[in-house]
């Protein structure tokens, strides 16, 4: 009781605490703690270790490769599975025509856009680590496939008389899906060797900023490649730097040629569409499931395409042969691996980071953790495996991973039984849509690009919090854009990199002063009640000092602090020079004046000896004003004034870690501001930096450990101490 109300009368932020302990510098601090010692063993003892296979090691590393085995035999039955199934029926309804639409993107028949919807879905349930994520055919992966393979395959190889159409078309299919099944097994082998060598961390440096600029580059160049199957034209698809301006200018070139039919159909479609997917979204507490539109427009377009004949009468273009069944495994064509390895690359890495970061958001979200190594192994396993029969690459779907999640999916069963739906299609009833128009596939991608679009919003966000990551979104989107998605990626990342390197090289410097009566220190230009420590400068930077910006870290302090070692020393050496010169000119004019001084004497001896006249008092006088010698003191009107500036505070507080540049830079400031009596101290380095100073041979007989201080309230009380009995002995002198 009396706890609380002593809570009551003092509240948190008016509560005080009071410490009484000595000023702590590197050198006391390392004699009253004792560090502990760790073993060392020999490398071979320690290589013996690390290869060393126990049960429970071996165990462990077998959950970890397969973690179905650590929660399939603990599944709540009763919890989870009627949240899987309608999950995975939902997630199974748009896997369906997303995987038709995709392979349209990808430059392959759709077949191929359901088995990637099956193979590698199936496998992610034993090797993937996300509860949530729905795995399989992407818009952005399927448009970078479909890049490669339009300009592996060119159109222009099977404009060849002695072909007739049909021919011509299924070798040129064919050869697309060679290109297509490669980079499957490519950028799968990658996914697989970077997760079994612990790469997991090469995510972050494809930045938030620099995803969502790439993703909505994709969907531009998704949504102009769609236009010509929504209008029912036949263009030339092109890939490479300054595609979407082709394929604009192809679509318009065309435009008298429109399937009117073609475009009735798709805009239908892409009203149906956006109304259902309004209705989800406003209505989604109240409904169950969301209204699988996707799905029914499938089956509308289909039915309507079948019922009216539209392919022999309007000629609108139409899916065409589904081959009913599974084709039997094959190897990729492993000639073109030269050709495709670099684009294998650009696949593996988007497609890791859309995944994991999707993955992470749902464990956040759900209280548990990914593994992002693990769904490296996961997706390669699904690229590579995938690959022999017949699938192209893949990664998560945004769309689909938040109809598993909201329709109640609880673990990797949801996407297994989604799969199962798309295999059913394949092995049974895909027949049935093949005379589905392209139009309604091309409205389906459309309408899910919606979401991609949306991201167009980033710009007032980022202009508002950073500008840096704005430059970042808009390099990524325009590269994207015009260079090609590859190219776009590869400029967009090299810029986020340079964008590292200058935020390194212009932090923030400050001047640091104490809020009265305690040992917190703030920045001096922020707050008013900060007040700077009389006679000392205490000076921070908010980044780590090191070759790319130790001169303009030296640069800077000199700027801040208002103390600068080499225009105080060159003007000194200009004083005295012009004292050295004033003094010759004194003694010059001396010289000139006692010449003739004694001429005049002389001649007035002269003449008093002869007039029988002495000087009264027996003395001549022989000094001119401009014969005395210059006070030392005069010194100080030819120096810039340097204040009274004691001391030098550095705080390394953000400091985390120095190079031999930084090192030599901090030697050289403690030695160019020791020749003008201000004295240099560092407070708050951390352990890492005490050791990287250490190796670097920092501490040398001038330069010791009573330096560094444990916090910049320790630096300054040393100073001020310093300082009194400098004032001291001085008096008693």
């Amino acid at each position: 009781m009396e706890c609380a109300q002593e809570h009551e009368e003092y509240p948190v932020q008016t509560q005080m605490y009071s410490v009484e302990r000595p000023i702590y510098n590197q050198e006391l601090l390392q004699e009253q703690l004792h560090q502990r010692e760790k073993p060392s063993q020999p490398l071979s003892q320690r290589i013996a270790h690390s290869c060393r296979c126990t049960s429970k090691k071996a165990k462990s590393h077998l959950y970890s490769f397969l973690p179905i085995l650590l929660w399939l035999p603990r599944y709540p039955v009763k919890a989870y599975l009627l949240g899987d199934i309608i999950s995975g029926i939902s997630t199974g309804v748009m896997q369906l025509p997303q995987g038709l639409a995709y392979a349209l993107l990808a430059a392959v028949p759709p077949v191929f856009g359901l088995y990637s919807s099956f193979y590698p879905v199936f496998l992610y349930t034993f090797f993937g680590t996300s509860r949530h994520i729905s795995i399989g055919t992407f818009a952005v992966i399927s448009m970078m496939v479909g890049a490669v393979a339009v300009r592996e395959v060119p159109d222009e190889r099977f404009d060849i008389p002695e072909l007739n159409s049909t021919n011509s078309t299924e070798i040129r299919d064919d050869l697309r899906v060679q290109v297509a099944v490669t980079l499957a097994l490519l950028s799968g082998i990658i996914q697989l060797c970077l997760g079994l060598l612990r790469f997991g961390f090469v995510a972050i440096y494809l930045t938030e900023p620099l995803v969502r600029g790439f993703t909505t580059a994709a969907a531009v160049h998704v949504f102009t490649s769609q236009l010509k199957y929504l209008l029912g034209v036949k263009t030339k698809r092109y890939s490479g730097a300054l595609s979407v301006l082709y394929s604009i200018y192809a679509v318009f070139s065309n435009i008298t040629d429109t399937n009117i039919a073609a475009l009735v159909v798709g805009l239908t479609c892409i009203v149906l569409l956006l109304i259902g997917k309004e209705i989800n979204v406003r209505f989604k507490n109240k409904l169950p499931v969301p209204i699988p539109m996707e799905i029914i427009v499938v089956i509308i377009g289909t039915g309507v395409s079948a019922g009216m004949n539209l392919s022999d009468t309007y000629g609108v273009h139409i899916v065409g042969t589904i081959p009913k069944g599974l084709r039997a495994p094959a190897i990729p064509d492993m000639g073109i691996i030269q050709q495709v390895f670099i684009d294998a690359i650009a696949i593996a890495i988007v497609g890791f980071s859309m995944a994991v970061s999707m993955a992470k958001i749902f464990a956040l979200k759900h209280g548990y953790t990914v593994d992002g190594n693990q769904e490296l192994i996961a997706l390669g396993i699904c690229n590579s495996v995938g690959s022999f029969f017949q699938t192209f690459p893949i990664t998560c779907s945004m769309s689909r991973s938040l109809v598993q999640e909201s329709t109640g999916g609880k673990t990797q069963v949801a996407g297994t039984l989604s799969s199962i739906m798309v295999l059913l299609v394949i092995v049974a009833i895909g027949y049935l849509f093949e005379p589905l128009p392209q139009t309604v596939l091309a409205a389906i991608v459309m309408v899910n690009l919606k979401g991609m679009f949306k991201q167009f919003a980033d710009i007032p966000h980022f202009w508002r919090t950073s500008k840096i990551e704005l430059a970042i979104w808009v390099i990524a989107f325009l590269a994207s854009v015009f260079l090609g998605l590859d190219y776009g990626l590869l400029t967009a990342v090299a810029f986020a990199m340079i964008t590292v390197i200058y935020r390194t090289q212009s932090p923030q410097y400050r001047i640091l002063g104490q809020i009265p009566s305690t040992d917190v220190y703030c920045d001096v230009d922020t707050y008013d009640e900060v007040k700077e420590c009389p006679g000392i400068k205490i000076f921070q930077a908010n980044a780590s000092l090191y070759f790319a910006n130790s001169e303009l870290y030296l640069n800077a302090l000199k700027k801040k602090t208002g103390v600068d070692p080499c225009a105080i020393l060159a003007a000194k050496k200009k004083a005295q020079k012009r004292h050295a010169s004033e003094m010759k000119q004194a003694d010059e004019c001396k010289k000139k004046a006692v010449l003739k001084l004694t001429s005049d004497v002389e001649t007035s001896v002269k003449h008093e000896i002869a007039n029988d006249e002495l000087p009264l008092n027996g003395k001549f006088a022989s000094a001119d004003a401009n014969a005395q010698d210059t006070s030392p003191a005069e010194l100080e009107r030819f120096m810039e004034p340097m204040g009274k500036v004691h001391s030098l505070i550095l705080d390394f507080t953000p400091v985390n870690f120095v190079d031999s540049v930084g090192a030599k830079t901090l030697k050289s400031v403690i030695k160019e501001y020791e020749e003008i009596g201000v004295g240099v101290y560092i407070s708050g380095c951390s352990g890492p930096v005490v050791d990287d100073l250490t190796r670097l041979k920092f501490f040398e007989k001038s330069i010791t450990r009573d330096l560094l201080f444990h916090s910049v309230h320790d630096a300054v009380l040393t100073c001020q101490l310093k300082a009194v009995s400098v004032s001291q002995a001085a008096l008693n002198h």
